[in-house]
């Protein structure tokens, strides 16, 4: 593959995160070869967008449509991360919706090692906290959705903003028998049970920390990941507000 056409990938995503506005995917369908170099474009747009320094992110999303699939990972930007309640006035999304979540906060530094070591029955070891979070999902490409999954991947996995409701410590819930709520303005609620799709937040935990140390640098205690939708895609607009509520966790609440 020629390198320039990945660095001139890059330089379209950032060239549209500083511009806000969506490129579009047709011409750039052929720029990635497989998954690494998707997520070495996610590495170069952070570097060139000056977001983490030398520092390890301190928010990511991480997740799939199922246990079955290949989980996929991306830092979050952190002028995108905010407390609830959320005002995202400031920033402009080409086609925003969002997404119910639980993030999991680690209460420990996690070594290559260590993560190497994690297996879903032992991961929420490392975990002391969690939060009702809302993921804002946009895109830089003009299909949204329907870019191709490497380009999607590329582009922090079509990640927009995040907001974080108050952190409680962590439980073993019965994570099937768990309610969702999200409310989009008076439109009627969106509400569901047990539909997270990894059936428990913290079975991505392995999966998500063996790639976040695979250059062989520990994830810092901390470190918080948001960990996939039990509602899928809501689609919001300006002037809509939000409020995602998971009963006896807690509620997050965003207005755009």
């Amino acid at each position: 593959m020629d390198t320039n056409t990945l660095d001139e990938l890059v330089g379209a995503l950032v060239t549209a995160r500083k511009d806000g506005r969506a490129v579009a995917a047709s011409a750039w369908q052929a720029s990635l070869a497989d998954a690494a170099q998707a997520y070495r474009a996610q590495d170069d747009v952070a570097r060139a967008m000056g977001w983490f320094d030398a520092a390890m992110p301190q928010h990511w999303k991480s997740g799939g449509p199922s246990r079955e699939a290949v989980l996929t990972h991306a830092p979050l930007p952190p002028v995108g991360v905010r407390i609830s309640p959320a005002n995202f006035a400031d920033l402009r999304f080409n086609g925003p919706g969002i997404e119910a979540e639980i993030a999991l906060r680690l209460g420990d530094a996690v070594t290559p090692e260590r993560a190497a070591a994690l297996t879903p029955e032992n991961a929420c070891s490392v975990v002391d906290a969690m939060a009702v979070s809302i993921e804002v999902v946009d895109s830089r490409w003009q299909e949204g959705p329907r870019a191709p999954a490497l380009l999607r991947l590329a582009d922090s996995q079509s990640h927009g903003a995040l907001v974080l409701g108050a952190w409680v410590p962590y439980a073993e819930l019965d994570w099937a028998a768990q309610r969702c709520e999200a409310c989009i303005d008076a439109q009627e609620p969106v509400i569901r049970i047990g539909t997270h799709p990894m059936r428990d937040p913290a079975w991505l935990l392995p999966v998500w920390l063996k790639h976040a140390t695979r250059d062989g640098a520990s994830v810092p205690a901390g470190t918080v990941v948001t960990t996939g939708s039990w509602v899928g895609i809501l689609p919001v607009v300006s002037g809509q507000r939000v409020v995602v509520e998971f009963p006896g966790i807690g509620r997050a609440e965003a207005l755009f």
